[in-house]
């Protein structure tokens, strides 16, 4: 627990920092947030990482409400107030947090490794957003699509960004974010990702990967051959990447080799895995079943994204707004896995126990007003922080190996801007 009560008042002093105030202030603003206004830059960022689902104006009540802890709404802030400032942040602000937040857990060691490597997932997910016609500069698109690079370990998103639906694809979001991982890192990959030439990229950057491939993909014949030949393994080698390609992503175009594994799903279905770690001493075909499933953290954290925090529910109609939007709530909800991790070890839980997320948000969020801004005595703070963590760890469910729960399928719809909590 000291660790988690260290990590936040780390945090509530980097809000308050010259540095964060460099980063916050907008190019179209350079001298933002100088004066002494009810909404300084610390309350407004901490406002928005508290995860905001209701209304902006009963979110703002109760956030003060929550920070001088009683019972009844505290009318401090208005709505024009919020918006106004909000507009003067820049889109890099809380990014930056972020990282700041993923390099501080690294330190306090809550990102484990697999055999020596750090586990990166990555995936996209198409956000329908809850807008509506509107005459602001720059207005928002109500479709778009959220790449995410995701730990697995700690439940941490390492980065996002939005996309428009009409872009080149899952393959060209990766690359763009390769500068945030290195060889120390292992890349999960679904369905969505293998070709040619982005395993020419990953090769030449020395990224290490493990990506799923089907095997009825006509671009890879040593895959189906693998698939008809009963191997458990076999290494191969992947044809040259077109020459446009090796040209647009500048990438080596030569044949590069691989290693394929065959893994049985508990179901039956049988699952072909491409990867470059070729050392079956200590990477044997045995371990990549339970490997690739670790990325499906990725999906739940989509999930606990759109409708535990209410992504698609947007607090603006601007682009700027929903970058924001989306900015903050990756930034809660790691602020919430950390805080689950702690409570996980604190009540010493087996792994087969896991803590409730849902739960987890709705505890934490009365106390992060007081935890982001530290506006009472720390002995204070850590009772409450010790008495947060015993709630948290005492809501869990029994994780039951090998079930699925496959979804429905169907077209989603757009949510309505009226529909929001009031």
């Amino acid at each position: 627990m000291l660790v988690l009560s260290k990590l936040f008042q780390d945090f509530s002093a980097r809000l308050c920092s010259p540095e964060f105030l460099q980063d916050a202030r907008h190019p179209e603003h350079p001298t933002a947030f100088s004066r002494c206004r009810k909404l300084p830059l610390a309350t407004l960022v901490a406002v928005m990482l508290t995860g905001m689902r209701m209304s902006i104006q009963a979110e703002l009540d109760t956030f003060f409400a929550h920070l001088r802890q009683q019972a009844q709404l505290a009318h401090h802030v208005s709505e024009q107030a919020f918006s106004q400032a909000r507009a003067k942040l820049s889109l890099s602000a809380l990014p930056r947090l972020n990282d700041w937040l993923i390099e501080r857990a690294e330190q306090d060691g809550f990102v484990p490794r697999w055999r020596d490597l750090r586990l990166v997932a990555a995936d996209a997910s198409t956000v329908r957003f809850g807008l509506r016609a509107s005459h602001v500069k720059r207005a928002a698109l109500a479709d778009q699509i959220l790449f995410g690079l995701f730990l697995p370990g700690p439940n941490l998103m390492l980065a996002a960004s939005l996309h428009g639906v009409a872009e080149c694809g899952e393959r060209q979001f990766l690359v763009e974010h390769l500068d945030l991982l290195s060889p120390t890192d292992l890349l999960l990959l679904d369905r969505g990702y293998p070709c040619r030439w982005l395993v020419a990229v990953l090769n030449q950057v020395a990224i290490k990967f493990c990506m799923r491939v089907d095997k009825t993909d006509t671009g890879f014949a040593c895959v189906r051959d693998f698939a008809c030949s009963g191997d458990n393994e076999r290494v191969v080698m992947l044809r040259a990447p077109d020459k446009q390609d090796a040209i647009d992503y500048e990438c080596p175009r030569a044949p590069q080799r691989v290693r394929l594994v065959r893994h049985v799903a508990p179901n039956g279905e049988q699952r072909i895995l491409m990867t470059n770690l070729f050392d079956q001493q200590l990477y044997p075909a045995s371990v990549f079943g339970e490997l690739y499933h670790q990325r499906w953290g990725i999906e739940e954290a989509f999930k606990r994204l759109k409708h535990r925090l209410n992504l698609e529910h947007v607090t603006g109609l601007s682009q700027q707004s929903v970058v924001q939007d989306v900015a903050a709530k990756i930034v809660c909800d790691n602020l919430q896995a950390l805080t689950a991790l702690t409570a996980h070890a604190e009540a010493d839980l087996p792994d087969s126990e896991r803590i409730n997320h849902a739960y987890a948000h709705t505890a934490l969020k009365p106390l992060l007003p007081i935890l982001l801004l530290g506006g009472i005595i720390s002995r204070k703070v850590g009772r409450l922080l010790r008495y947060l963590l015993a709630l948290i760890a005492g809501q869990t469910y029994v994780h039951r190996e090998n079930v699925s729960k496959p979804r429905k399928p169907g077209r989603k719809p757009h949510k309505s801007m009226t529909q929001k909590n009031c």
